[in-house]
C-alpha cells in the first residue's frame, strides 16, 4: 500500500511520514502496549493531496479499502456491517504537535442500520444511540461545516422541553429524536444529507482533514510556532473504544509528570462515561486522575506503569490519552507533553539526574518558546486582594486587563494596544488568536487539560479553567459572580499559579532564577563558547543583567540617560546654543551627571566590560514636537496671561527656529551618530571625559574597570581615524587631570553595510566591532522598520516573500553575510578584534546560532533575555559540534577510497 501504513509496520523513526500521532502509535504497538487497531494514511498523501488541487491521489481510496479489509480481520468486525459493525475514529497527526488545530471524527461507520447492529452487539441502545449522534454532529461540523452552537442550540432546547438538566437522562428514544434533528440542520444548512454509506463517510472524513491542515486555526498555530507548512497532517484510523459505556468505562488524559510545575507525579483528568472530545472540549470539568485510584484502583496501577513505561521509553514527559471500555486499558496516543517553562526546566533536570538523559540533551530539551516565558511574573502582596471567584489553576504568571469576552474584541482590543483578559464558556482551536491577543484567559467551563489550559501553558500566559461560579451574559457582555458584576472593559485580574480571579488591577513582581534553572544555566556555561552580555542603560538594568548571569554590558546607550526631567532642560540648552562657547557651558553641567551614571555601570559590573556608545540619535529628538510648539505659540500670541513666564513666547520662537533648522527629510540617514561628534567634537568630548573620570574614580576606590567606548554610524575608515584621535586625546587629558591611566578600548558599532564591506580598513583602527544589527537590517532592506512592521512586513511573512521577519530572525542570507565578511576580513586586517551583536537579535534562538556559527565572540541582550541566550549559547555549540562532527566523519569516509587505492597500487607495485 503506496499511501497507507498498518500501526505494526511503522515506528517512531518514521514521524515524517507517518506524522507525531502515528509513529507513536506504531511504537506503542510493536511495545505491546493495549492500543486499538489501525492504520495511518501518510503525509505524502496529504502533500499530493495539495498539489492535485485538493483531490485525493490516486490509489489512495483503493488503499484505504485494503487497509480496512485488514482491520476488519483484527477485529473481527466488518466496516458497515448490520450485526457486528467496525467503528473507527478519523483523527489528524501532524509531525510538529498542534493540539486541538486540525479536526477528528469519532464513531465512524454509523448509519441506521449500523446504530441497531452496535445496539444488539452491546445491549446498549441508549449507548449506540448517544454514539451515533455525536457522529452526526461532528461529522456535520468537521465535513459539512455547520457551526457547532447549532448543534448545541438544538440539544439545550430539547432538554428544556423535557425538563433534563444532564445528557445521562436522555433516553435511547430521545437520541433518536436529536439524530434526526441534527441531519435536518445539516440539510437545511448545507443542501446535503449525511451520508448512510460507511466509506463514503471515511472518504470525506479523510478528506476534511486534510483540508483541515489549512484552516485558519492551524495556520495561526503555525505561523506562531514556525511550523513549515510543506509538512502536511497524516491521517490516522484507529478501530473505536467506548469510554461511554457506563460507569466501568470512561475517557482522559495524563502527564507523566505535572505540566505546570514538573512535579515527578501522574498528573491529569478523566471523566466516566464520556468519549475522549468532552474532556479536551471542556464541555464538562473533568475529576483528578487521583480519583480513578479508588473507582478504578486496577485501572489506574495499568494506567501509572504505562505512563511510567512511555516516559521511560521516550526519556522525556508524555501527554497520554486513554480510554477505559467495560473496565480495561486502551491508550489511544502518546506525545512528549506541552509544559509550562517552570516545568520545562525542572523536567529537564531531573531526567538528568534519574539517570534518563545526559546534560547536553537536557540543554536540548529546553524550549525558547518556553524560555521566553521562562520568569512569570506574580501578584506583588497577597493583602486586600478582592478575589471574587476560584477556578483551576491550568497556567501560572499573573495578569491584569479589561475583560473581554470573544476572540475577535481581545484582538481588536489588542491590537489598539489594550491589555485584555478574554473571559469564555471555553476556548475552541477557532479562539487562538484571541488567546495570542489576550494578557491570559478565563473559562468557566473544562479543566487542566481542556484546550484553553494547553494553548495558554504553550504560550507562557496565565491561564484559569473550570471557574464554574461565573454565569457570562454574552448578550449583555457581562458576567456574573457570586452578585459581583464585571462588564466589558472591566479591569480584573488573574493569578493562574492559585486559580484566583480578582476584581481591579495588582501590582505585578518579577520573578527571579530558581535552583533548577540555576543548574540548568550552570550547565549552559559549561558548554557553551559564545560569550553573553547585556544592553543596558543604567545601574539598576546593569545589575539585572549581571544576577541573571550577564558577562559584561554589550550596549550602554548614553542618551537614554538624557531624558529625564531634571536633565532634558540642560540638554535642550546644549542644543539651542548659537556658538560652541555657550554649547561647551551647557556640557559642563552635563558632564558631572554623565560622570554619576558611568560611575554606577561600572560599579555595578566590576571586573567585566561595559561598551558606551557615545551618542547617537539626531539632536531634534530631544526637542518638543513642532507641532505641538506652533499650537502652544499660537495660544501664548492670541491669549497669553500674566502667568507665563517672561520670556516665554521669545523662548517659543527660539526653540521652533531650532526644531525648523535642525528637521530632516530622512533623519535615520542624517546627521546623527559619529557625523554628530565630528561637527560637534566637544559633545563627545564631553562623553569620553565623564567616562574616563568615572573610571579614574572607580579605580582608586579599587574598582576593576573595563570600559569600552564605541563609536556609532561610522560608514568610512577616516570617521573612526579621526574619532579615535579625538578620544586618545581628551583621554591623555584626562590622565593627566586624575593622575591615573585607566586602560580602555575604543571600537565601532558596524550598522552601515559600507563599514561591513569595508571591514578590514576599518578593523586598523578598531579594537572591537559590535554588529548594530537592528540598524543594519534597515539599511541592508532599506526597510524603515517603525513603518515596515506596520503596513507590509507582516503581510510579506504571512504570504511567505519572506521566511520571517528580519528584525526578529537574523537575515542570514543578506545582513549576515555582511556580519560573516566584516568579521573575517576585520580579523585578517586586526587579530585582536572582538566581536559582538547587540541588536535585537542577540535574544533570538536562531540568531544566536548564526553568531556561534560565523566566530561572533559575544552576543548582547535585554537583561530578561540573558538567561534565554546563555542557553541558546550552549544549544548552538552543541550543533556546531554536531555539524564539525559530521562534517570530519564524511571527510574520513571521502578519502578512504583513495588511501585504499593508493594502498592497492603500492601492492601491485
Amino acid at each position: 500500500m503506496k499511501w497507507v501504513m498498518p500501526f505494526e509496520a511503522g515506528n517512531a523513526k518514521l514521524k515524517e511520514t507517518l506524522g507525531g500521532k502515528g509513529a507513536n502509535l506504531a511504537e506503542m504497538t510493536k511495545a505491546g502496549l493495549p492500543v486499538p487497531p489501525g492504520f495511518t494514511v501518510t503525509t505524502d498523501a496529504c502533500r499530493a493531496f495539495y498539489a492535485a488541487g485538493k483531490t485525493m491521489p490516486n490509489g489512495l481510496l483503493d488503499d484505504i479499502r485494503q487497509a480496512m479489509t485488514e482491520l476488519e480481520a483484527k477485529k473481527q468486525e466488518t466496516f458497515g456491517d448490520s450485526e457486528r459493525p467496525l467503528l473507527v475514529s478519523v483523527r489528524s497527526g501532524s509531525v510538529s504537535s498542534m493540539p486541538g488545530m486540525m479536526d477528528t471524527i469519532l464513531n465512524l461507520g454509523l448509519n441506521d442500520v449500523t446504530v441497531r447492529g452496535l445496539a444488539r452487539q452491546t445491549g446498549d441502545e441508549r449507548f449506540a444511540y448517544d454514539c451515533y449522534r455525536r457522529l452526526v454532529q461532528m461529522f456535520g461540523n468537521v465535513v459539512f461545516n455547520v457551526e457547532s452552537h447549532m448543534f448545541e442550540h438544538a440539544l439545550k432546547r430539547y432538554k428544556k422541553d423535557r425538563g433534563f438538566t444532564e445528557d445521562g437522562e436522555m433516553t435511547a428514544a430521545d437520541w433518536m429524536q436529536m439524530i434526526d434533528q441534527y441531519k435536518a440542520i445539516i440539510e437545511r444548512q448545507t443542501n446535503r444529507v449525511f451520508p448512510q454509506n460507511v466509506y463514503e463517510q471515511l472518504a470525506l472524513a479523510v478528506d476534511a482533514v486534510f483540508r483541515s491542515w489549512n484552516n485558519q486555526r492551524a495556520i495561526v498555530y503555525r505561523n506562531l510556532y514556525n511550523i513549515p507548512e510543506a509538512q502536511g497532517t497524516a491521517v490516522n484510523v484507529q478501530s473505536m473504544v467506548f469510554g461511554n459505556r457506563g460507569d466501568d468505562s470512561g475517557t482522559g488524559v495524563v502527564f507523566t509528570r505535572n505540566p505546570s510545575t514538573g512535579e515527578a507525579v501522574l498528573f491529569g483528568e478523566y471523566l466516566t462515561k464520556a468519549q475522549g472530545e468532552d474532556v479536551v472540549a471542556g464541555v464538562r470539568t473533568p475529576l483528578a486522575v487521583a480519583l480513578l485510584q479508588q473507582e478504578m484502583p486496577v485501572v489506574y496501577d495499568q494506567l501509572l506503569e504505562t505512563a511510567q513505561r512511555l516516559e521511560r521509553h521516550y526519556k522525556d514527559m508524555q501527554d497520554i490519552e486513554f480510554t477505559v471500555e467495560k473496565g480495561t486499558l486502551f491508550i489511544l496516543q502518546t506525545r512528549n507533553g506541552k509544559r509550562t517553562a517552570k516545568a520545562a526546566v525542572r523536567i529537564a533536570v531531573q531526567l538528568e539526574q534519574e539517570g534518563l538523559i545526559t546534560k547536553e540533551e537536557a540543554l536540548q530539551r529546553i524550549e525558547m518558546e518556553h524560555l521566553n516565558q521562562l520568569l512569570h511574573r506574580a501578584i506583588e502582596g497577597e493583602d486586600k486582594l478582592d478575589v471574587i471567584a476560584t477556578g483551576l489553576p491550568a497556567s501560572p504568571g499573573a495578569a491584569s486587563g479589561m475583560a473581554v469576552f470573544d476572540a475577535d474584541t481581545a484582538e481588536a482590543w489588542g491590537r489598539s494596544g489594550k491589555k485584555v483578559i478574554l473571559v469564555t464558556e471555553e476556548t475552541s482551536p477557532e479562539d487562538i488568536h484571541g488567546v495570542i491577543a489576550a494578557e491570559g484567559v478565563v473559562t468557566s467551563r473544562g479543566g487542566m487539560t481542556s484546550h484553553a489550559a494547553v494553548v495558554a501553558r504553550g504560550m507562557g500566559k496565565p491561564c484559569i479553567c473550570g471557574c464554574e461560579k461565573l454565569r457570562i451574559n454574552d448578550e449583555e457582555r457581562a458576567f456574573v459572580v457570586d452578585g459581583v458584576r464585571i462588564a466589558e472593559g472591566d479591569i480584573i485580574s488573574i493569578d493562574g499559579a492559585t486559580g484566583r480571579l480578582i476584581r481591579g488591577a495588582v501590582k505585578l513582581r518579577e520573578p527571579e532564577i530558581d535552583g533548577d534553572l540555576s543548574q540548568l544555566l550552570e550547565w549552559a556555561d559549561e558548554v557553551r563558547t559564545l560569550g553573553v552580555q547585556a544592553n543596558a542603560d543604567n545601574p539598576e538594568d546593569a545589575a539585572k543583567a549581571r544576577q541573571f548571569g550577564a558577562e559584561g554590558i554589550g550596549l550602554c546607550r548614553t542618551e537614554h540617560m538624557f531624558m529625564s526631567q531634571d536633565r532634558l532642560p540642560v540638554v535642550q540648552e546644549m542644543i539651542l546654543a548659537e556658538n560652541e562657547t555657550d554649547r561647551r557651558s551647557a556640557l559642563a553641567r552635563l558632564l558631572p551627571m554623565q560622570r554619576a551614571d558611568f560611575d554606577g555601570m561600572l560599579r555595578a559590573m566590576e571586573g567585566l566590560p561595559v561598551t558606551i556608545r557615545l551618542l547617537d540619535p539626531p539632536l531634534h529628538e530631544f526637542l518638543p514636537n513642532l507641532e505641538e510648539l506652533l499650537l502652544r505659540h499660537q495660544a501664548l500670541v492670541l491669549g497669553g496671561t500674566a502667568n507665563e513666564p517672561e520670556g516665554e513666547q521669545k523662548r517659543l520662537e527660539q526653540l521652533i527656529r531650532k526644531v525648523r533648522q535642525l528637521h530632516e527629510s530622512n533623519p535615520m540617514l542624517g546627521h546623527r551618530g559619529c557625523r554628530l561628534g565630528i561637527v560637534f567634537p566637544e559633545i563627545y568630548e564631553m562623553q569620553v571625559e565623564a567616562i574616563l573620570l568615572a573610571a579614574a574614580d572607580c579605580k582608586r576606590d579599587g574598582v576593576d574597570v573595563r570600559p569600552d567606548i564605541m563609536v556609532p554610524l561610522v560608514g568610512h575608515v577616516n570617521e573612526l581615524k579621526l574619532m579615535r584621535e579625538t578620544i586618545e586625546a581628551v583621554a591623555l587629558r584626562v590622565q593627566e587631570a586624575a593622575g591615573t591611566a585607566v586602560p580602555f578600548r575604543i571600537g565601532t558599532m558596524i550598522e552601515v553595510p559600507r563599514a561591513a564591506l569595508t571591514a578590514k580598513d576599518i578593523a586598523q583602527y578598531a579594537d572591537f566591532f559590535s554588529f548594530g544589527t537592528n540598524d543594519l537590517t534597515q539599511m541592508t532592506f532599506g526597510y524603515s522598520r517603525d513603518d515596515a512592521e506596520g503596513k507590509f512586513l507582516t503581510h510579506y511573512v504571512d504570504t511567505k516573500l519572506l521566511p520571517a521577519n528580519p528584525f526578529e530572525v537574523l537575515d542570514e542570507d543578506g545582513v549576515g553575510q555582511l556580519i560573516d565578511l566584516a568579521v573575517t576580513k576585520g580579523r585578517a586586517a586586526n587579530p585582536t578584534l572582538k566581536t559582538g551583536v547587540c541588536g535585537e537579535h542577540g535574544g533570538n534562538k536562531q540568531s544566536i546560532l548564526f553568531c556561534r556559527a560565523t566566530g561572533v565572540d559575544y552576543v548582547s541582550c535585554s537583561p530578561y533575555r540573558v538567561p534565554l541566550a546563555r542557553i541558546a549559547a550552549a544549544q548552538a555549540e552543541l550543533v556546531v559540534r554536531d555539524r564539525e562532527a559530521k562534517a570530519a566523519k564524511e571527510a574520513a569516509a571521502a578519502s578512504e577510497p583513495q588511501a585504499s587505492g593508493k594502498a592497492e597500487e603500492m601492492a601491485v607495485r
